[in-house]
């Protein structure tokens, strides 16, 4: 495929598909239709979005003909069937995780894809911020010796917030974990380079209702665990933390250095050790070529969450296009978080260690 304006259709309209059309505008391409959950919400979707038609139904668009990428932003028990409708439909796609509901839904998805020449997108977006390559270059070759952190989040922190990813049956057995912690997971292993082999979880669920309804799924998750190389670590996720909008941490102690990066200030780096600590910031120039290439705007101009979630589509796209950009996560690194949710949910049963199912 050339350089010509891609043709996308997005399907969803809530908060993420807005961000996905954002990106499609940003970077030229043709947003073609919109599909949301009825054909009056597809209209005014289309009209808010920008989108030039409007599609009666999420599988209309998902097989439409005029359509080259399909952004796929539904509840979570959607993804992997309307994933299934566009691969058959030669369709490229950018999915949100999770990639699908149970193992054997996943597994299959997987081999539809291998056996194919679609590209199969998932946005762990947090990959894209610019000190979060420059920490993956600083501890590529550095010999680690924890990985710890935190994602917080508040907007479940009363009893009347309520949500469709509360209710297994739309969003999963996993909510917390498998909503922000599969983030967390995603970026620990993407700047350290190891794997996680094995869980210890405890997933609390602590507002047992929610506007009158019984919840069946957690509202935070501890989580230590082990690599394949040794190391060990420990986060904390959570939905119900006053106060913390969306505080994504990850830190990473080396033998003579911390490295902590924060998406709350994600314009520096900070940098902890015995003799003094240091703070790089974006932009400055002692910062590597993998970093300085995600610089979209100049130093001292704030570079946020849409900034990076715009050069995970524009990687997408490229690779779409026949590229192969580096870092882009794909529906292997959807299934990998799928295979650590499920080993989380299954310590969490079982109040034991479980392992991660290789993948």
């Amino acid at each position: 495929m050339g350089h010509e304006r891609l043709r996308v259709g997005i399907i969803g309209a809530g908060f993420i598909g807005a961000v996905h059309a954002r990106a499609v505008h940003t970077l030229g391409q043709d947003l073609g239709g919109v599909a949301a959950s009825s054909p009056a919400r597809s209209r005014a979707a289309a009209a808010a979005l920008g989108a030039r038609a409007a599609f009666d139904t999420a599988e209309e668009l998902a097989a439409a003909p005029g359509i080259d990428v399909v952004h796929i932003c539904t509840p979570n028990a959607l993804h992997a069937p309307l994933t299934r409708i566009a691969l058959d439909a030669g369709k490229h796609v950018v999915l949100e995780k999770p990639v699908g509901i149970g193992t054997a839904e996943i597994a299959d998805l997987v081999r539809r894809w291998r056996d194919g020449d679609r590209v199969v997108a998932v946005p762990f977006a947090y990959r894209f911020y610019p000190v979060v390559r420059e920490v993956r270059a600083r501890v590529r070759d550095a010999r680690i010796r924890l990985i710890h952190g935190v994602y917080l989040q508040d907007w479940l922190s009363c009893e009347t917030d309520t949500n469709w990813r509360v209710d297994a049956a739309l969003g999963g057995p996993s909510r917390a974990f498998g909503d922000i912690g599969v983030h967390w997971c995603d970026l620990a292993e993407f700047v350290t380079g190891q794997r996680i082999a094995r869980v210890h979880a405890i997933l609390p669920r602590v507002v047992p209702q929610r506007a009158g309804t019984a919840v069946d799924t957690e509202d935070a998750a501890l989580l230590q665990f082990e690599t394949e190389q040794g190391v060990f670590g420990s986060t904390v996720i959570s939905q119900i933390s006053p106060g913390r909008r969306n505080q994504l941490q990850l830190r990473i102690d080396t033998a003579d250095t911390e490295y902590a990066f924060d998406q709350q200030e994600p314009e520096i780096l900070w940098m902890g050790r015995r003799d003094g600590t240091r703070v790089l910031h974006r932009g400055d120039p002692v910062l590597g070529p993998d970093a300085t290439s995600r610089n979209l705007v100049p130093a001292g101009h704030p570079q946020g969450y849409l900034d990076s979630f715009t050069g995970f589509i524009a990687d997408a796209y490229a690779a779409v296009r026949g590229g192969r950009p580096d870092g882009l996560p794909t529906l292997a690194d959807g299934a990998r978080a799928a295979a650590i949710t499920e080993a989380v949910l299954d310590s969490a049963r079982r109040r034991d260690w479980a392992e991660v199912t290789p993948g």
